[in-house]
């Protein structure tokens, strides 16, 4: 399960950096239809703007499979359970004596 996660992960931040570079690519070298039309100044704002989406598309994308994961349903430990009710039912006096003393040192 844990190498299907991070195998995700992998594929998710390559796509996070290929998909802007390739757009970022086929504007400058006018592979994207109509990109030759626009002027300079056009062409880097639609050009950053395309990428910046790619970008948000591969997160929610990565999110959506995320949320797909299945979720077993975690049983704590009996012995640690045991412990923590334990320590919870203890007295608190140690502790007023422990703030007293801290007041005597003062």
């Amino acid at each position: 399960m844990a190498a299907s996660v991070i195998k995700k992960f992998f594929i998710a931040s390559m796509f996070m950096w290929i998909a802007p570079l390739a757009i970022l690519y086929g504007f400058n070298h006018n592979l994207l239809p109509g990109s030759s039309n626009l002027s300079p100044h056009a062409m880097t704002l639609a050009s950053g703007f395309v990428a910046v989406i790619s970008v948000n598309i591969v997160i929610a994308f990565y999110i959506y499979m995320a949320l797909r994961e299945p979720v077993d349903k975690h049983e704590p430990d009996p012995k640690f359970l045991a412990d923590a009710k334990a320590s919870v039912s203890q007295p608190t006096g140690e502790a007023s004596t422990s703030s007293e003393s801290l007041k005597k040192q003062e």
